[in-house]
């Protein structure tokens, strides 16, 4: 038997991952585990649980692999202050204690925290380093279905590189072009993500769920930002910028091009301008994805696409070449961010390093990436009674019965059950669910119970045998990262006043047969629900359309905002205690909330930061 653990850690979403036999067999965010969200520390907890998880102690481990190499990326620093000098000074000097005394030694310092897992692990020679592209590559071909595919990444910036092109072929894959840093589609994302007042490395789907209130008016703008190839390459001018020299991301010059200055978000509402730059920056992005993913069509004439890296997390854009039909067949890391690093590098060096052959999943190897924690009925009912929850357990059908019941009623449903996901998705395993019927669901969930943006958008899970009858799409997307239109049998067109109204006002128009999971625009971001993927979560998604003749639910993130998702019964009682939801259905058990201690309730809307 041979293992593999693979790291991500020290930028944003740390994670752990690990290998058997060159299975992936488990995978999780330290996040979860220390309910700080975008973790970025050393993944203690998250490699104790893939540890425990394949029955492993860490002296057993074979290789231990680190997504990405510090020295490139410290060369990347050094290079880019001296170029910028001497504009860059004060980020420089705040950048460069730690990583002398840290992040250039990174496999000391890795060596020191691995020693805490297991007295017995005495040498740092099965240490490896992966390029940081090349993991998020791995992680995309390595677990798809495809014998061969071309492959894009694109993100912020790894060490140099911020968007490849890389071709796979059973166990073999290769980098073949690069943009580099401070050329990057993902820092021109995170720019406006800056601008419009939202979190940088966090916010980026907010900006991508407002575009569609928003008409991209600052198009030409946007444009003059750069330097655009036809076939999709750029150069940025860092005239306008400020990522790769100072504390923020855009400076003066970019204020006065689009007239105004960032959204503060602490006291500043977000205005029909903030739409429509949102609106822009997205179309933008949108073109720049299309034309790269045309561009190497052409050139290397293969037909499958795999697509990782944050970028690969606008499910707009990955819609949008869908629908171009550019590829014969897509498919998307369901971590593309950087947690999905640890997964990429682990089968980097299975893989292309050992030359370990491949054996291709027709579905893909991914396991509907429910790789994290699981917790038996016992484990449940012991952490729910330590919490003073009240509860009952019903037999199988029942509980589905009763669920179904419940959110036919229009209630709230917290769902907690199986392997908690892998990646930034909630997909039937650590859940909040809804009626997608009711005109007032989307509402009622980001205002009562997420304490979030009213304007923000919720998914469909629907029967994968349903999909096209309901939305404009027949391919697999059981991992959410791909937007289609609500089917136009299904729509509500709008009348002259209401194609009239601007921004938020377009909330509360009720535009199909299911409003809860239809965007602005009528676009929805579809999940796919198989038997074999979720037993459980296909049994009460078809519970429900027997009962309702509807075949849809809506699947949210169970946590609020600012919250990592849940992932021990406790923190999914909290979170039920400390918002409006109505009913926990978790293992075997169902809980009411008008049957629970009032005592318990929680204050949820401080508890975390917000993103």
């Amino acid at each position: 038997m041979s293992s593999i653990l693979g790291i991500s850690a020290f930028y944003h979403d740390s994670a752990a991952c690990i290998l058997v036999d060159g299975k992936i067999v488990a995978a999780a965010q330290e996040e979860r585990f220390t309910r700080k969200k975008h973790d970025a520390n050393y993944p203690y907890n998250a490699i104790e649980f893939v540890l425990k998880f394949s029955n492993l102690k860490l002296s057993e481990v074979d290789q231990i692999v680190f997504f990405e190499k510090p020295f490139l990326k410290f060369e990347r620093l050094l290079e880019t202050y001296v170029a910028f000098a001497p504009k860059g000074f004060v980020s420089f000097a705040k950048a460069m204690p730690l990583w002398i005394k840290e992040k250039l030694f990174q496999k000391n310092l890795l060596f020191n925290k691995l020693k805490q897992h297991d007295e017995n692990y005495k040498s740092d020679e099965n240490i490896f380093f992966s390029d940081h592209h090349l993991s998020h590559a791995a992680s995309a071909f390595f677990p798809s279905p495809f014998e061969e595919a071309v492959i894009l990444t694109a993100d912020g910036v790894g060490e140099w590189a911020t968007t490849t092109v890389a071709v796979g072929k059973n166990e073999t894959l290769e980098i073949k072009k690069e943009i580099h840093f401070p050329h990057s589609l993902g820092l021109l994302y995170s720019a406006f993500t800056y601008y419009t007042g939202f979190k940088v490395n966090s916010g980026e789907y907010k900006l991508m769920g407002l575009a569609p209130y928003g008409t991209p008016i600052y198009e030409d703008k946007v444009k003059k930002l750069f330097d655009f190839k036809e076939d999709g390459t750029f150069r940025l001018d860092q005239k306008y910028f400020n990522y790769a020299t100072g504390l923020t991301m855009t400076n003066e010059k970019f204020n006065s091009l689009f007239g105004q200055k960032p959204r503060n978000s602490q006291n500043e509402k977000i205005t029909q301008f903030h739409m429509d730059i949102a609106s822009s920056i997205q179309k933008v992005t949108e073109e720049i994805m299309i034309k790269l993913t045309r561009s190497i069509r052409e050139e290397y004439g293969i037909k499958n696409l795999c697509l990782a890296g944050g970028v690969a997390l606008n499910c707009v854009a990955n819609g949008k070449i869908l629908k171009e039909k550019i590829f014969d067949n897509i498919w998307i890391q369901p971590a593309a961010g950087d947690a999905g690093g640890s997964l990429g590098a682990a089968l980097a060096l299975w893989h292309i390093d050992q030359g370990n052959k491949r054996s291709i999943n027709l579905n893909d190897d991914m396991k509907g990436s429910y790789l994290g924690t699981e917790y038996s009925q016992e484990e449940i009912e012991t952490e729910l009674k330590a919490a003073g929850a009240n509860f009952e357990t019903f037999k199988y059908e029942e509980l589905i019965d009763k669920t179904s019941d419940f959110l036919s009623n229009e209630k709230a449903i917290g769902w907690f059950q199986g392997r908690m996901e892998f990646g930034p998705r909630a997909l039937g395993g650590r859940s909040i669910l809804g009626d997608p019927r009711s005109d007032k669901m989307q509402k009622n969930l980001n205002l009562k119970v997420k304490y979030r943006e009213s304007f923000r958008p919720f998914a469909p899970s629907v029967l994968r045998e349903d999909l096209s009858d309901w939305f404009e799409i027949n391919v697999d997307s059981p991992y959410m990262l791909l937007v289609a239109n609500v089917n136009q049998s299904k729509k509500i067109e709008m009348n002259d006043e209401q194609k009239n109204l601007f921004g938020i006002d377009k909330l509360n128009i009720k535009r199909s047969e299911i409003p809860a999971v239809t965007h602005v625009d009528y676009s929805a971001r579809v999940q796919t629900v198989t038997k074999n993927t979720n037993n459980r979560y296909y049994d009460l998604i078809s519970k429900f359309k027997e009962k309702t003749g509807c075949p849809v639910i809506v699947n949210t993130s169970f946590n609020v905002r600012g919250e990592p998702i849940v992932n021990t019964p406790t923190d999914a009682f909290n979170c039920f205690m400390g918002t409006e939801l109505d009913y926990l259905v978790i293992g075997d058990c169902i809980l009411d909330k008008l049957k629970q201690n009032p005592k318990l309730k929680k204050d949820y809307t401080k508890e975390f930061e917000l993103d």
